[in-house]
């Protein structure tokens, strides 16, 4: 199974935008197998972004794909596609069932919905249960319902052992759909900080974000708010009226897009929350980081090809698109999308709440870097703040050398426990 274990095709390229496509990401990922079963290896190299194809010829298709029965026997149904987001690339991951073994193809889309990645693997175990002597204990809620009428999403409340009530941390994502874990890759640095925190008697709340759970409720207009916002308050919620909880002492954690908006969800919590935690937060334009971020991808073997260099420009296009037309399409998200998240403030907004704040930033997270980093340490300024920063951090807390990859989300590792230590050391230190 080791020589599974390998990107058919590298993920450092630049993305272009257009439209979205009126096919799904799991649609376009269900495509690509059925042609690779019906031997329909040419067909399937013509919808390959250009490096996938240089990378990966229908020959060499056609090689990988029929290796797979010889391996691992007859090959079986297909799983229930899931779909999740890393810098702007979607991941289709599709469980495929062989004679003597289980493997996952994860399918990556850019934004033109090419195939710009194609990986088969052991699929990733689940995560561990709480060993029998451990110092907490998980259980499945579900969040309440939100004042629109949408359900609640299922979560997961991790309590120490002991008697409470117990200090808590609700865990917000950043963008794109992500269960409650955060899976990235065979990372899962909410069960991480989950765990952590637990073993130092700090409860916490995670859930599966809505653009996972319910994708069927985003058919029509939606904002930050839907996406991310009302579904945060109503986890705050969920532990202000739970026993085991000191409501006195809820946090919120926002990594990533969800730091950004961790001042608008305290705003709309109704006085419930005690202090912000912001990892990995972004403090700039997001749209501005989306272009950086492609730029440095693009830049990671020291030049830039003009196909590449064609392909930042579509996007610098297709970015001021967006900010001027409300029904213009950036990663399958309309204008009034990106609109609405490029007005929040996210410095004004933690300052604002008049609450304290932990800050904390990774030296090796190149998709939020030392320019955010230093805005958020002019913005806040005194005693309330407290500042963070780990050199060997990437941008899901976990440590690693040289610089910054995407090929790196796909090993596995764990969330630095110094960091987790920090975020305990100053929830328990607030009054």
């Amino acid at each position: 199974m080791r020589r599974l274990q390998a990107w058919i095709a590298g993920l450092t390229l630049a993305i272009s935008v257009t439209a979205s496509a009126a096919e799904s990401p799991a649609a376009l990922a269900m495509r690509l197998l059925d042609q690779l079963d019906a031997g329909q290896y040419a067909a399937a190299e013509a919808t390959f972004s250009p490096q996938m194809k240089a990378a990966v010829p229908a020959h060499k298709l056609k090689a990988m794909w029929e290796s797979l029965p010889v391996l691992l026997g007859a090959a079986g149904a297909r799983g229930e596609a899931t779909v999740s987001e890393a810098d702007g690339f979607r991941i289709v991951a599709i469980p495929l069932a062989y004679a003597r073994d289980n493997v996952l193809a994860r399918v990556v889309l850019d934004s033109d919905d090419r195939i710009a990645g194609f990986l088969v693997q052991p699929p990733p175990p689940p995560p561990p249960p709480p060993a029998a002597d451990a110092s907490f204990s998980e259980q499945a809620i579900t969040l309440p319902a939100l004042a629109s009428g949408k359900p609640g999403l299922p979560g997961t409340l991790t309590l120490p052992r002991g008697k409470g009530p117990f200090p808590a941390v609700v865990l917000v994502h950043g963008s794109g759909p992500q269960d409650r874990d955060e899976t990235i890759g065979g990372n899962r640095p909410f069960l991480d900080i989950a765990r952590g925190l637990a073993a130092h008697g700090i409860a916490s709340l995670r859930y599966d974000k809505r653009t996972q759970a319910r994708p069927q409720d985003f058919r029509g207009a939606f904002g930050i708010d839907d996406e991310t916002t009302d579904d945060a308050v109503a986890a705050v919620a969920a532990l202000a009226g739970n026993p085991a909880i000191d409501r006195a002492r809820i946090h919120v954690l926002g990594h990533s897009q969800g730091g950004l908006l961790a001042g608008r969800i305290v705003g709309n919590s109704h006085g419930q929350v005690a202090g912000l935690i912001l990892l990995a937060a972004p403090a700039r334009p997001i749209l501005d980081l989306l272009g950086e971020q492609n730029r440095y991808l693009a830049n990671l073997d020291g030049s830039v090809s003009a196909e590449e260099q064609a392909h930042l420009d579509a996007l610098d296009a297709a970015i001021a698109r967006v900010r001027k037309d409300p029904a213009a399409k950036l990663l399958e998200l309309p204008g009034r999308y990106w609109q609405q998240l490029e007005q929040v403030d996210p410095v004004a907004d933690a300052r604002g709440s008049g609450l304290p704040v932990l800050l904390l930033q990774g030296g090796r997270d190149f998709q939020v870097v030392d320019a955010d980093w230093q805005r958020w340490k002019q913005g806040l300024q005194g005693p309330r703040y407290r500042f963070q920063f780990y050199p060997s951090l990437n941008h899901l807390g976990i440590a690693g050398e040289g610089k910054g990859t995407l090929d790196e989300y796909g090993k596995p590792g764990h969330v630095d426990a110094t960091l987790i230590e920090d975020i305990a050391r100053w929830v328990k230190a607030q009054p």
